[in-house]
């Protein structure tokens, strides 16, 4: 199977932490660019470093942006703990964040890989947005870029209704980036919902597994009793999800084509990923939205990365 060129930008947060994993497991991994958002940029740069170390791997961690571009925004601490990682006290990485900054690292990166980099966007868009008003060919180095966010019709998570958290979070550094992205593979928080993940099932394979399996059952134990308090039928793993995608794109077996854009400023819609499903606006296609994964393909990875597979 191909092993792709990869760069990560991430705020990990739990869900963010598997998808690192994973792309570990399967891709080479140039790169951690980090941002502000599940938890203040102090805490994600930390959990990047950490996560690094667990896995063994050599892997430059650059610092981001700590803000989104415009307006300040509200972190998802109450779910992943005021670290990001469950507030369970580990041990400092021993490494530290590189100089360069987020934004240039991954300009630099895509002139060094140019034509063969895969970027997978994980984190509120601020880094990649910043990039592009930097350099607005950006796009024409990547192979193919991955975003995990946006709800695609309105079941948001944050903020507004319908507003997904990494959108919602920074709606106009996604507004830079969906317009400015000619065309870009986009794993919604709709989509993560109809691929959750059986709780008992998912704890057994973390039994199962290795190092990587016990430090990330520690680190998770605060949102999965979240979730179960909330009453919520499966585990979801967002970033996971458009990780899965990001290594196998053949794992997708539904997805439409059509043009996404970001609402600023509705006071009930502010951050809502508004989709042109019937393309009635005329705008050429920007986004394969996916739809659909091969859901016993998407477990065997996610069972492969913490060594349970």
């Amino acid at each position: 199977m191909k092993k792709y060129t990869m760069l990560i930008d991430t705020d990990p947060g739990v869900d963010d932490a598997m998808a690192i994993l994973m792309a570990h497991d399967r891709a080479e991994v140039i790169g951690l660019s980090v941002a502000a958002g599940n938890v203040g940029l102090e805490h994600t740069v930390a959990n990047a470093l950490k996560l690094v170390e667990v896995i063994g791997a050599a892997t430059p961690v650059y610092a981001g942006c700590a803000t989104p571009l415009v307006h300040a925004a509200a972190d998802a601490a109450d779910v992943h703990g005021s670290d990001g990682f469950g507030d369970t006290g580990y041990e400092p990485s021993a490494h530290e964040a590189e100089s360069e900054h987020a934004a240039l690292a991954i300009l630099r990166a895509s002139h060094e890989h140019a034509g063969s980099l895969v970027l997978v966007a994980l984190a509120p868009l601020t880094n990649l947005a910043l990039a592009l008003k930097l350099d607005p060919d950006l796009p024409l180095r990547v192979a193919r870029l991955v975003v995990m966010g946006g709800a695609v019709s309105g079941r948001g998570n944050y903020g507004t209704v319908p507003a997904e958290f990494n959108v919602g979070f920074d709606p106009e550094a996604a507004h830079v980036v969906f317009s400015q992205w000619p065309r870009f593979t986009l794993v919604d928080w709709e989509a993560t919902m109809r691929h959750g993940l059986d709780f008992e099932r998912f704890e057994a394979m973390l039994a199962k597994g290795d190092e990587r399996a016990k430090f990330y059952d520690s680190i998770t134990l605060r949102t999965r009793a979240w979730s179960r308090e909330r009453g919520r039928p499966q585990l979801l793993i967002a970033d996971a999800l458009a990780m899965a995608v990001a290594l196998q794109p053949d794992i997708v077996v539904r997805a439409e084509e059509h043009h996404v854009g970001v609402e600023l400023g509705g006071a009930l819609t502010r951050g809502a990923t508004v989709v042109d499903w019937q393309d009635r606006l005329g705008h050429a296609a920007n986004a394969q939205i996916v739809l659909e994964v091969d859901h016993a393909r998407f477990e065997a990875l996610l069972a492969s990365a913490v060594g349970a597979g």
